[in-house]
């Protein structure tokens, strides 16, 4: 059994890609709306990514009563002819909702159909008229490029009075890729989950044995040390930030740890919003808030490093322009470097702004324990993740202040210009990560895959 429960767990992190094609956070629309002699027939379907589907909590026919029909300017009550719901396994046990509705509306006249179900959440949202091109097949079958355009279509209007004029179908502004939202194609990138019931046969189990625990626990620590390589968490702002200081081994500690710490905490705050405060607090709409969050304070960070090394640059220029050449031979204090002075509040500050963005496959991991009755359990799982990834984050700090004793003695002085010129480019750098950061988060930019 135990051996069961191991290999399942193995299995369990060994990717991502089977999880919901659109995220999961997303809410997925469809509707194909059908004239016919008297009225129209209307198939409405929504596809609920895990998240919204452990959240819910009305029942299926109230997404019937939030769309809104109009045949010539009078509202109408569709009825309900059919209904079919089905429940499929999800990311990590998790499970996602399809739910079908055929409709019929009487009347003649000009046509308006509304879906007001779920504005806020991300997805796919697509309105079919008639005979027209179907592009997911009823969302059962989405593009296979998770950076493709998605469609946003809620609102559409026909002629229901046989003169054959064209429907209107209302588009908005195309999604674009979210990201720190939970949704794709953020979720399938990610080494830490899997779909299917693998985590399931652990948790579920009316018994988990110390040995069992501390091998879950260890595979978590390694997979999360392998999430660490994916794109993002801190790794380039750690990077830039010691490359640039006068940093020791302590110091890159501090800026791991405090990172790591960060990115857990926001994990357990984005789960409780899901589990208790969804209904005020979209959990997406705030990974996306402290994402913005994170990027605007490295940005600010980062720009008040550059004053202050810059500075620092033109104030050395100055003193060796004005100083006898004969000078130079000794070491003289002004000849230090331009770095700038680490301090305690700034590695806090910077690995705080670095972790704020929570991780979703850690999110659905805590989930996941939680929706299967073993909170205690998950918990230990995702400090166990954590740690992994806070060892990655710090040996990132221990191999650049390690490379920058390798560098050639002509360029380890003050005098050298690359020693000069490095600090205030790495502090560049992090604004640069900052406002790439806010732009991601804001969705204005598509995040590239392989960008850390």
């Amino acid at each position: 059994m135990q051996r069961a429960k191991l290999s399942g767990l193995f299995a369990f992190w060994a990717g991502v890609a089977l999880a919901h094609p659109m995220g999961n956070f997303s809410v997925n629309h469809y509707a194909r709306i059908v004239p016919r002699e008297g009225g129209a027939d209307i198939l409405y379907v929504l596809d609920l990514g895990e998240v919204p589907t452990f959240e819910l909590k009305q029942p299926a026919l109230e997404f019937v009563r939030h769309l809104d029909i109009t045949i010539g300017g009078r509202r109408v009550e569709p009825t309900v002819v059919s209904t079919h719901s089905a429940l499929a396994p999800g990311v990590g046990g998790m499970k996602t909702l399809r739910v079908e509705f055929r409709l019929a509306v009487s009347g003649s006249g000009q046509l308006v159909y509304e879906d007001r179900n779920y504005l806020d959440r991300a997805g796919w949202k697509e309105i079919v008229v008639g005979n027209g091109p179907d592009r997911s097949q009823a969302l059962t079958a989405y593009p296979r490029d998770p950076a493709a355009p998605r469609p946003q279509q809620l609102r559409a209007s026909l002629d229901m009075t046989g003169n054959g004029a064209a429907a209107v179908i209302t588009e908005s502004t195309p999604e674009p890729t979210p990201a720190g939202s939970g949704s794709a194609p953020q979720q399938p990138d990610s080494t830490a989950m899997k779909q299917g019931d693998y985590l399931s046969r652990v948790l579920h189990g009316s018994d988990i044995s110390l040995s069992v625990a501390l091998v879950c626990m260890a595979v978590a620590f390694g997979l999360g040390a392998l999430h660490a390589f994916e794109p993002g968490h801190g790794k380039t702002m750690v990077a830039a930030y010691l490359v640039g200081s006068r940093g020791t081994p302590k110091h890159a500690a501090l800026l791991g740890l405090m990172t790591t710490f960060t990115h857990t905490i926001t994990v357990f705050a984005l789960g409780f919003a899901t589990i208790f405060l969804s209904r005020y607090i979209m959990p997406e709409k705030m990974s996306k808030a402290l994402g913005v969050i994170s990027g605007l304070s490295i940005v600010w960070i980062g720009g008040m490093l550059l004053y202050k090394r810059s500075m620092k640059l033109a104030t050395h220029a100055h003193h060796h322009h004005h100083h006898h050449p004969h000078d130079h031979d000794h070491d003289h204090p002004h000849h230090h470097m331009p770095e700038g002075d680490i301090t305690t509040g700034s590695l806090i500050a910077l690995g705080a702004s670095g972790g704020l963005v929570p991780c979703p496959a850690a999110l659905i991991l805590l989930l996941t324990a939680i929706s299967l009755g073993r909170p205690g359990f998950g918990v230990l799982l995702l400090l166990a993740f954590s740690a992994g990834l806070a060892i990655v984050l710090m040996a990132t700090g221990m191999v650049v202040l390690y490379a920058k004793n390798l560098l050639p003695e002509k360029h380890r002085h003050s005098h050298s210009p690359l020693m000069q010129i490095l600090p205030v480019f790495s502090a560049a750098v992090i604004v640069v990560i900052g406002l790439v950061m806010t732009a991601v988060s804001l969705g204005w930019v598509r995040p590239v895959r392989f960008f850390g």
